[in-house]
């Protein structure tokens, strides 16, 4: 035996089997169904026995592909691989490896012989010498049914030599030979069998109809097996019998009627089979042959099946077929006339209908083109003339194709293309069937092509509920009313039509709730502003009359849908939609339609000039020490703007972009106008308040200022009237609340506002309890995790404009983080875009050198991966038991306690409060060691590196590392009260790294002397990445910035990363006008966060 054959039998081959497959096999086996034909270096040649007396060939083959090993398990059964034969051959060989041997040793010839032993052809069984009267072969009958159809019978049997047939039976396996048919049959018998499976559709039965090209051949197969009959009893065979020609003509039968028949000669032929060429069959000379005639087969095929002609019907009949093809001899002929030199005239047929597909209504819209030519209509495009029947007198008017095919150009160019007939719009009208691809399409005809055709002499033909029958729009009209009180105000869009005014607002409802996808706002944005939506003035009301249909261009709805975005949210009843005083923001969308106003004139105005608060032009204030960019101007001009129409606003610019400037630019403005005759507070995080003291002194020193802060704030308490700005902490203002809630402000600055997007925070509560002229937010993340933070920020600039937590949470926040509603993210970003200013690094700051992300994956090491393992196993266990009692929502402190330990195994497993085994310990940090590689060979590079971890724990490990190799460093924590020093150090170039705790130095620190920054360990939230990261890339930053984001591979900080994609989706979406599919943490979402580690 071969080595290599030797080594599969002792594999795990068994794998490759099904186990009933491997339960057959074994079967077959025992009971001795297998036999070995030829062994071969990298294969095996079998046969085995299986059911029905059939045999199956089996080739077990190794292969080898792209350097891996493998077997290739192959048998001429239907299943075709892997199967009970093959499975049979390997238990055979198994139990009786000598048999193998032998054949292998004795019975192998060379490879040239073995090969040309194998081409040898097979000798088809009629060409075997020796038959006896036992051979069993293929005898086929034909026979013709009542309907006249002509079919091919076959059956098994054997034939004496005395000429007579024995053991006759039905032959109906050719479905289980589509691999191997049996021994017994011929080369032409497997011709045959191949033929009629491939082209019946059915293979159970034993008879087989003969049509067609293949039937044709099939029976000339069958022929030449001379095992062909009529009858078996006698068994006397068809034979070939010579060729014919043939001639087609109409019979008149007694009764008046025609009859199509053939005749060759003067013969008529009584047994004609309607096969591709046709036949003939003389039963009384027991022969077949072929017909030979001057047409085509399949007219020829298509005549024999004529329907025979009454006798009132030959004048009319024998002009439709001269009409059609002259070629064709008619059962009466009729006398001619030829017309010519008549110009068409094109006619256009515009329908309508419902169609039902797959149970549900569809409509459907056609086009017909026919062509009147002296009256007559040409409503077919094959043929070259109009043939008219005047008594037994045939006119014919000979038609213009050139013409025709021009009118036909005219069309696709207007946008028709050719449709097919299976429709029931235009289902009784003649011509040409064409339609438009799309709704948009014939729309756009209405509008353009069809006056332009009537212009040139078409006639058009529109009939009754033609779905595109517009009218003229004569008038676009909106009303305003006012409350008294001016907190709200009633708003009616509409349209004039036939001099009668139609509300908007009930067509546009009903569209939303009958095609929700044409009015999604993103489908919306994707239409060209010259495109047309159909508008049903009825509203699809049932019995408010016929329906009368007008085209708006997108252009138009886009402003209309901008304004009335309640519409999505809620059902409305009436001509009008009643919004709040603050979303007359969005009527300045409406100045672009020629509207004929009526009211609101004041509204109409504020909505303007809030509109053009970027680009009112307000100098930068005198004294200001500094230079402002394009975009800080325009952030100081929104800020006036919304100072003088006396709202909020959120300034969203990104880190680094210079927030604290603008703003002090914006005071300085309010001071030398003479406005800031009380002082403004601004409230911030604690390490914020040195940046600002520093940013006031250094760029608007007019300003005085004071800061509360310590425990010697109190001593400014009773003198802060004196002052232009207080500065003061989240922390503090509960605390102070008395003091500073009887002031009066000017304007109240919340400079990283995100600090109050829990709005039942205490310092929260307190801000909304201020008393200011102007409220103004600053953060670059206004949105960190969810909507509910942006609703707090937007609760303390404009309380109730965005109405309660609930309500907001019901048409917002679910529609849009669960089930990602982009009309909803649309109508909220149209309503907050007036009041937030955000701006990006590259769309403002190009002068900024390029950053760079990288992942930089790290493995764990064996010891994190088996406590990662036993970490992971017990905390799944623990968040699934607490999901069932509580559910998702109510879990959430269990699971992100869950998955705080996970992270700190990934980080070092000292960061765990339990005690570790010394081996496991000893194994040590896979993430660890290789920062310090990182670290030892960035700054050998000369890197200035910024280093930022969310657990302080970990610094102090870090620090250890540090300290065995002297490295120098600096470190600030939340620990740290002299937060200047490190910074110095560091910007100064005395130390290259700076450990930085996330939380305590995310924010507030100009650190531009850094080009590296390495975050060890990933947080749930990339802005705070991104805010982190931006203590280096901000204004000022001159060299390329790397950013290095260490993640242990196949863990939950893998994990953390695609959470991160989503929440960063959800920001993009609301806060820049994008689109999310909303954000949520799904029973998915934990599988996978608890998923094990992949094998090592």
């Amino acid at each position: 035996m071969t080595q290599p054959i030797e080594a599969l039998l002792e594999s795990d081959w068994g794998e490759s089997f099904h186990q009933r497959y491997l339960e057959r096999g074994f079967d077959y086996a025992e009971r001795n169904r297998v036999r070995i034909l030829r062994i071969e270096a990298q294969s095996i040649h079998a046969e085995c026995e299986g059911g029905g007396d059939n045999f199956y060939q089996q080739v077990i083959e190794l292969t080898r592909y792209r350097g891996y090993d493998g077997v290739r398990y192959e048998c001429s059964c239907p299943v075709g691989d892997s199967c009970k034969h093959c499975a049979a051959v390997m238990f055979h060989l198994m139990w009786d490896p000598q048999a193998l041997e032998a054949i292998s040793d004795t019975e192998r010839l060379n490879s040239e012989l073995e090969t040309w032993i194998k081409c040898i052809p097979d000798r088809g069984a009629d060409s075997l010498p020796g038959k006896t009267d036992a051979d069993v072969r293929i005898f086929y009958k034909l026979k013709k049914t009542h309907l006249g159809q002509w079919l091919l019978e076959l059956f098994k049997g054997r034939q004496l030599d005395d000429g007579s047939l024995k053991d006759l039976k039905t032959f109906g396996q050719l479905t289980d030979m589509l691999n191997r048919f049996p021994n017994y049959m011929s080369d032409v018998d497997k011709q045959i069998g191949q033929s009629l499976i491939s082209s019946q559709r059915h293979h159970n039965q034993n008879s087989f109809p003969l049509q067609g090209r293949s039937g044709a051949e099939v029976l000339a197969l069958a022929l030449q097996s001379s095992r062909l009959f009529l009858d078996f009893d006698p068994p006397q065979p068809l034979g070939a019998g010579p060729l014919k020609n043939a001639q087609f003509f109409w019979a008149e039968q007694a009764n008046g009627t025609y009859r199509s028949r053939w005749r060759s000669g003067d013969q008529v032929l009584d047994n004609v089979l309607v096969l591709e060429p046709l036949h003939y069959l003389d039963v009384s000379r027991r022969e077949l042959g072929r017909l030979s005639y001057e047409m085509d087969d399949k007219l020829a095929c298509h005549l024999c099946h004529a329907p025979e002609v009454p006798a009132r019907d030959v004048v009319l009949f024998s002009h439709r077929i001269n009409a059609v093809d002259r070629s064709i001899p008619p059962p009466k002929e009729l006398t001619e006339r030829i017309i010519e030199d008549v110009e068409p005239r094109a006619v256009l047929t515009l329908g309508s209908a419902i169609n039902f597909r797959q149970w549900k209504s569809v409509p459907e819209h056609r086009a017909a083109l026919t062509f009147i030519y002296d009256g007559h209509v040409a409503d077919d495009k094959a043929a070259t003339e109009l043939s008219i029947l005047s008594g037994t007198e045939i006119l014919r008017i000979q038609r213009k194709p050139d013409v025709e095919q021009a009118f036909r150009t005219v069309l696709r160019k207007v946008g028709f293309k050719k449709a097919n007939r299976k429709s029931l719009a235009l289902a009784d009208i003649g011509g040409e069937l064409f339609q438009m691809a799309d709704d948009d399409a014939w729309l756009a005809f209405m509008d353009k092509g069809l006056p332009r055709l009537r212009a040139a002499n078409w006639q058009i033909d529109i009939e009754a509920g033609f779905h595109f029958d517009l009218q003229p729009v004569e008038q676009l009209y909106a009303d305003i009313e006012e409350s008294p009180g001016r907190e709200w105000f009633d708003l009616q869009l509409g349209i004039v039509v036939d001099g009668k005014r139609h509300s908007l607002l009930p067509i546009l409802l009903h569209l939303l709730r009958s095609s929700p996808e044409m009015m999604d706002p993103d489908n919306l944005d994707r239409r060209g502003d010259e495109q047309l939506m159909l508008l049903d003035l009825n509203g699809g009301r049932f019995g408010a009359g016929p329906g009368v249909k007008v085209a708006l261009p997108y252009g138009r709805v886009k402003p209309l849908m901008a304004t009335l975005g309640e519409l999505y949210m809620k059902e409305h009843r009436g001509d009008s939609i009643r919004l709040s005083a603050f979303d007359a923001a969005r009527l300045n969308v409406l100045e672009s339609l020629p509207l004929a106003w009526q009211g609101g004139e004041r509204l109409r105005t504020f909505a303007k000039r809030l509109h053009e608060s970027t680009h009112v032009h307000v100098p930068a204030p005198a004294g200001l020490k500094a230079t402002l960019r394009p975009y800080q101007l325009e952030g100081l001009n929104w800020m006036q703007t919304l100072r003088e129409l006396e709202v909020g606003g959120i300034l969203g610019d990104d880190m680094g972009l210079g927030k604290t400037l603008q703003t002090l630019a914006h005071l300085l403005c309010e001071k030398q106008a003479g406005r800031l005759d009380v002082p403004a507070l601004a409230v911030m995080p604690t390490s914020l308040i040195p940046n600002w003291l520093d940013e006031a002194a250094r760029f608007t020193p007019q300003l005085n200022v004071v800061a509360l802060h310590g425990a010697a704030r109190q001593k400014d308490f009773a003198s802060l009237a004196q002052y232009d700005l207080v500065l003061t902490t989240y922390a503090l203002l509960p605390r102070d609340l008395e003091v500073l809630k009887p002031q009066a402000w000017s304007v109240l600055i919340l400079d990283e506002a995100q600090n109050i997007k829990n709005p039942a925070s205490k310092a929260a509560q307190a801000a909304r309890e201020l008393n200011a002229r102007q409220r103004l937010c600053l953060s670059g993340t206004p949105l960190e995790n969810h909507l509910g933070e942006l609703w707090s920020l937007f609760h303390f600039l404009l309380p109730g404009w965005l109405g309660d937590g609930k309500s907001f949470n019901r048409d917002y926040r679910t529609p849009i983080e669960k089930h990602g509603n982009s009309e909803r993210m649309h109508h909220l970003t149209a309503r907050i875009k007036p009041f937030l200013l955000r701006r990006k690094k590259e769309q403002v700051a190009t002068e900024l050198p390029p950053k760079t992300e990288i992942v930089h994956w790290v493995d764990l090491s064996d010891g994190q991966r088996d406590v990662y393992e036993t970490v992971r196993v017990a905390m799944d266990k623990k968040v699934r038991d607490e999901i069932a009692r509580s559910g998702v929502a109510r879990s959430q402190i269990i699971i992100l306690d869950a998955l705080l330990k996970l992270r700190q195994v990934c980080c070092d497993l000292r960061l765990l409060n339990t005690v570790q085994t010394a081996k496991a310990l000893r194994s040590g940090s896979g993430k660890l060691v290789s920062l310090m590689e990182m670290l030892e060979e960035l700054l050998s590079e000369g890197r200035k590196i910024l280093l930022f971890s969310q657990f302080t724990s970990m610094l102090v490990l870090i620090e250890e590392e540090l300290q065995k190799r002297s490295l120098a460093y600096s470190l600030l924590t939340g620990g740290t009260t002299d937060r200047r020093t490190p910074v110095r150090d560091f910007q100064s170039g005395k130390v290259s790294l700076f450990l930085i705790s996330l939380k305590a130095g995310g924010t507030g620190l100009n650190l531009t002397a850094a080009d590296t920054v390495i975050h060890f360990d990933p947080w749930w939230n990339p802005a705070v990445e991104n805010q982190a990261t931006d203590r280096a890339y901000r204004i000022g930053q001159n060299k390329p910035v790397f950013v290095y984001k260490l993640i242990a591979k196949g863990t939950v900080e893998e994990k953390i990363q695609a959470l991160q994609q989503d929440k960063a989706a959800l920001a993009g979406g609301v806060l820049d006008g994008g689109t999310t599919a909303g954000w949520k943490l799904e029973q998915s979402d934990i599988e996978a966060l608890f998923a094990p580690l992949p094998k090592a």
